[in-house]
């Protein structure tokens, strides 16, 4: 199934990692965001398992492992284009993790990445969502 004017929605998975009180952050090399900071994650594979995904997603993105993920919540994410047709769909399930090793790197679906405090997360800009499941996850891993 096509990203792009995709006939039905595709399964997305985002992690948010926690260290200290800091949250990893990535800014989006492609679409859709593109350029706009965001939790990380990409698409689940057929045949792989969502925590799979996870962690795949996450080491691919940024090089880093977690610990113990739990599922954080779900958001929606419709894009439409001029015409009001649906661009891209994803339903995304958000998982919460502790940081638990590797160096970071930015992957070829992210330009940068960030620890960023979890204090100044107003300054990254991120989508109300993102920040709704930030705090869902701090919560969660306390």
């Amino acid at each position: 199934m096509t990203r792009l004017y995709p006939d039905a929605p595709r399964v997305g998975i985002g992690v948010v990692v926690l260290w200290d009180r800091r949250v990893l952050l990535v800014r989006r090399g492609r679409e859709p965001a593109l350029g706009q900071w965001s939790i990380p994650g990409g698409g689940q594979e057929l045949g792989e398992t969502a925590e799979a995904a996870a962690r795949r997603e996450l080491l691919e993105e940024t090089g880093l492992a977690v610990g113990e993920l739990f599922l954080a919540g779900n958001v929606d994410s419709i894009h439409r284009d001029e015409k009001g047709q649906i661009k891209f769909h994803y339903t995304i399930l958000d998982f919460a993790a502790r940081y638990a090793g590797g160096e970071v790197r930015a992957g070829s679906d992210v330009t940068d990445i960030i620890w960023a405090s979890a204090d100044q997360l107003e300054t990254y800009e991120l989508w109300s969502e993102a920040v709704r499941i930030i705090t869902r996850a701090r919560s969660i891993l306390g």
